[in-house]
């Protein structure tokens, strides 16, 4: 496997870091580290070019330190500066370039306690990235995983929503990672029902329907956990889980993404503002 991290000299770009020494060790992964830094345009004014090669060499400078942190930890790690005018475009163009399974960046420090928190480049990336996204909850470095020992899949309970299923099972084989299958069932999707009865009727229907898509796909695997988390909200179904150390989370994006496109729906999001383990967002599928 190979990432590469979009880092920046600031909190988030550790809790990047630390996404990464955890993906990168969970999955044997090489990583790259990439620093973008604006470009200069020429205006007139002297010493613009040699103002922009500064800024260079500070990010050298910076970015080395996160070379540091992560050869510490035995990760096996590159680093890269470049000049661009995006720095999700940037870290997109460099991540095909170099064939890399996932983009990994931390969240904005800005915004409510808990949760992701999506600043300007993670916004971009989750509406454009042809790379599955890996993101830091805010603050994750203070406190990261060493490991990742189990893989989360929010599955949809709607028909046309995109499946993330098939590559949480890819990403639990790779790793030898326990896998669970998630459905959030809020009252407010379930405006058919007349009842409660009806409600955990489908509630049930839908972990029945994921679990048998496990077992095809993993007929060998001892554990699969089909979990269904019901509330009258999104937000209040999502209270209700219990994440551990060492949980990652897989989601899908919009049905109105792009074929090998991320488009975060709104479902997505309210997933990211609710959950404080790392999380990963997926392209849809063709």
């Amino acid at each position: 496997m190979h990432l590469t991290v979009g880092y920046l000299a600031t909190s988030t770009g550790d809790d990047g870091v630390a996404l990464a020494s955890a993906l990168a060790k969970t999955f044997d992964a090489d990583v790259d580290v990439l620093l973008v830094v604006r470009q200069e345009l020429p205006d007139g004014h002297p010493g613009r070019a040699e103002y922009q090669q500064l800024l260079v060499e500070r990010g050298e400078e910076w970015i080395s330190r996160a070379i540091d942190r992560l050869t510490a930890n035995g990760v096996s790690a590159s680093s890269t500066v470049l000049v661009g005018e995006s720095f999700a475009q940037s870290l997109i163009d460099f991540a095909q370039e170099k064939n890399s399974d996932l983009i990994v960046v931390g969240g904005a420090r800005d915004g409510f306690f808990g949760g992701h928190t999506i600043g300007p480049v993670t916004g971009a990336l989750l509406h454009s990235s042809p790379i599955p996204v890996a993101l830091a909850p805010r603050g994750y470095a203070d406190d990261p995983d060493e490991f990742f020992s189990a893989v989360t899949a929010a599955v949809p309970t709607r028909p046309g929503d995109d499946n993330p299923l098939p590559f949480a099972i890819t990403l639990a084989s790779a790793g030898n990672l326990a896998i669970r299958m998630l459905s959030l069932v809020s009252a407010e999707n379930l405006a058919e029902a007349d009842s409660a009865r009806e409600v955990r009727q489908l509630q049930v229907q839908a972990a029945e329907e994921n679990l048998q898509v496990a077992a095809r796909a993993l007929p060998d695997a001892p554990d699969i956990e089909s979990l269904v988390a019901g509330g009258m909200t999104l937000e209040s179904a999502l209270k209700k889980l219990r994440w551990n150390d060492g949980d990652l989370l897989v989601v899908g994006s919009s049905r109105f993404a792009a074929p090998r496109r991320i488009f975060l729906g709104s479902t997505a999001a309210r997933i990211l503002a609710g959950v404080d383990v790392p999380v990963i967002v997926i392209p849809r599928a063709d």
